[in-house]
């Protein structure tokens, strides 16, 4: 007999990759997704779709099948504009609370919470799972607020109420992907992209992260966090490689971290006088600043986990964007 998923998130880059993927394996699929959310990438998938919202917890105790396998819980706000802060924690902290509740009431088996290696905040050395979070990067509200979604799903854990396990993606590349790294990607072949950050990180593999989430959800120990990494690059490296796969020159050198910071602050009291969303903000800049390494050993040892060099995640990446008319 097939499994049974519930996704939330599944029209979003990692919610995509994570619903072919399930197809793939045979489980059978039903799809959270609220009345905003664009179905083209979905259409031709044989999946139930049911409508609703984190934030509604009404609209979830319909929609989560009772006795379903496996909720995943992809859904996420990445706001990096403090405009959006209660927003965004609504979604991360009181949707994922939500979501924890609605998949215990329906008797779930199991809860796979897609959460970030950025809830440790910005690390020195190699990241794992046992290092203690730094609190002084919580004033970032998307670091806050995924933390606090991550102690939910661990408390509901611990006192034994779902069996929960907790994956924290780093950067992810590859196909699917319209908002994220797409962005720079389409900056640079329309030879826009006014610089390059001067931090870096691990990239991970948008199919291998969906993999290991069903990893996670046939054997991942509950109450544990497994880091999806990849290969370490920095961000000017990364643009230039893809300046090189699309033939486009890109800058020479990185922007200074201090000018980006002084862009930003520029950026966000403009904004506070127009109301309009900036193109720089300083939590934005915190994050493109720093250089985040990840160890995904646990992982690999225990989900099965692979990573996928970076040229081909860039080439994949561009080849998808490609075939959709997004870049030349």
């Amino acid at each position: 007999m097939s499994r049974s998923a519930f996704v939330t998130g599944a029209a979003g880059f990692v919610g995509l990759s994570l619903v072919r993927e399930l197809l793939a394996q045979g489980w059978r699929v039903t799809a959270l997704l609220r009345e905003s959310s664009t179905r083209e990438d979905l259409a031709g998938l044989d999946i139930e779709l049911r409508a609703g919202d984190i934030t509604d917890p009404a609209s979830l105790a319909t929609a989560v099948p009772r006795g379903v396998d496996c909720v995943f819980h992809v859904a996420a706000s990445t706001n990096t504009w403090s405009r959006h802060n209660a927003l965004q924690t609504r979604v991360n902290v009181d949707g994922t609370r939500n979501v924890v509740e609605a998949a215990i009431a329906a008797g779930a088996a199991r809860l796979v919470h897609t959460s970030s290696f950025s809830v440790w905040g910005f690390q020195d050395g190699l990241l794992d799972e046992t290092r203690p979070w730094r609190e002084r990067d919580g004033w970032i509200n998307y670091i806050r607020s995924k933390r606090l979604g991550e102690q939910i799903v661990k408390r509901a854990a611990q006192e034994g109420r779902i069996n929960a396990t907790l994956c924290n993606p780093a950067h992810i590349l590859g196909p699917g992907d319209r908002r994220n790294w797409a962005r720079m990607i389409r900056l640079v072949d329309a030879g826009t992209l006014p610089g390059v950050p001067p931090g870096g990180g691990a990239f991970a593999d948008v199919r291998e992260v969906a993999r290991a989430h069903i990893a996670a959800a046939e054997r991942g120990r509950s109450g544990e966090n497994y880091l999806l990494g990849g290969e370490d690059m920095d961000f000017f490296d990364l643009v230039a490689t893809t300046g090189v796969i699309l033939g486009k020159p890109t800058p020479a050198r990185p922007t200074a971290a201090w000018l980006m910071r002084v862009s930003a602050r520029l950026a966000a009291a403009r904004a506070a006088l127009s109301g309009q969303q900036p193109s720089l903000t300083p939590e934005a800049v915190a994050m493109m600043t720093h250089h985040v390494r990840c160890d995904s050993s646990k992982a690999r040892r225990e989900l099965g986990y692979r990573t996928t060099p970076v040229r081909t995640l860039l080439e994949d990446s561009c080849t998808w964007l490609r075939g959709k008319g997004l870049i030349s």
